[in-house]
């Protein structure tokens, strides 16, 4: 394993009250990407909350095969390097294909594994070679219980530092619904648990377009009431979209949290967090109760 990934890895397993992933969803231009590390660090500096940065350089599992996917792999890892360089941050992003993963492993400090992909095994012993962290989401179709072997692939590949991350459960076609309990049954994984409390409230695949076609929606205004809900129950990270103008954003507008609001919701989701007993396990007493 990097000593750099080792030393990550310990410190977000560490923090008090709990960690972030935030960034834009895409890459949509250095410019851009920049400005939003500057942004988001110096909220996420103010309040104590330790920082890795996410971007995707390719979406490569958009609804329509017109969306805007992404600078590409090369464009887009020059890209997170320069924030790297410039703020002295760690990135997470994510990968698609195993080709990917040798060239991402020498940029990003986190790999994250897509949720349609948690069960892939080439993928994900690719990843796990690469001797970074790696992040899986769990599938919208899959029991938490699925999540502790797709963690173990990663451990009999060579590398123990594997975090899991609710993202939501299919509800019907076109809804997601986010089960509190998967917040502790990932917990059998024995690693780190994440919540993604933006694309957890999509609506893939759930908005006409005019013209024809379908786009994901989603549910915007619940994302502190999902997010309230995983620092109550004790999670250890808390992945976050968050864009500066989520209204004219090219992929996943609808569920990207204003930056206008992240330090006010940061400001609540550590509050609430240091208050909560959700990381111990509450000691059940079943014997008979006496007067």
């Amino acid at each position: 394993m990097d000593a750099s990934s080792v030393a990550l890895y310990n410190q977000l397993k560490a923090a008090q009250p709990f960690f972030l992933l935030a960034g834009p969803n895409v890459i949509e231009s250095e410019e851009h990407v920049m400005k939003m590390a500057k942004h988001i660090k110096a909220i996420t500096t103010k309040l104590g909350v330790p920082l890795v940065f996410k971007s995707s350089f390719d979406k490569a599992n958009r609804t329509s095969s017109k969306s805007f996917r992404g600078p590409g792999l090369e464009e887009g890892l020059k890209i997170l390097e320069k924030v790297k360089a410039a703020y002295d941050l760690p990135v997470v992003t994510d990968v698609h294909e195993s080709c990917q993963c040798e060239a991402v492993g020498r940029v990003a400090d986190i790999i994250q594994i897509p949720a349609f992909l948690c069960r892939q095994t080439d993928l994900l012993v690719a990843a796990a070679k690469t001797g970074k962290i790696i992040n899986i989401k769990k599938g919208q179709f899959c029991a938490p219980s699925v999540m502790a072997n797709s963690a173990e692939k990663i451990r009999l590949a060579g590398n123990q530092h594997v975090m899991v991350c609710e993202r939501g459960t299919m509800f019907g076609y076109n809804d997601l619904i986010v089960d509190p309990r998967n917040f502790e049954w990932l917990r059998e994984a024995n690693c780190p648990v994440v919540a993604d409390v933006t694309h957890a409230l999509q609506q893939p695949a759930g908005k006409k377009l005019d013209g024809g076609g379908v786009a994901s929606g989603g549910l915007r205004e619940l994302i502190p009431c999902i997010a309230r809900t995983a620092v109550a129950v004790g999670v250890d990270g808390i992945f976050m979209e968050v864009h500066d103008d989520p209204l004219n954003s090219p992929c996943d507008g609808p569920t990207q949290w204003p930056l206008h609001n992240l330090e006010e919701l940061l400001e609540e989701l550590i509050a609430i967090a240091r208050v909560t007993k959700g990381k111990k396990p509450l000691k059940i007493d079943l014997t008979p109760f006496k007067e």
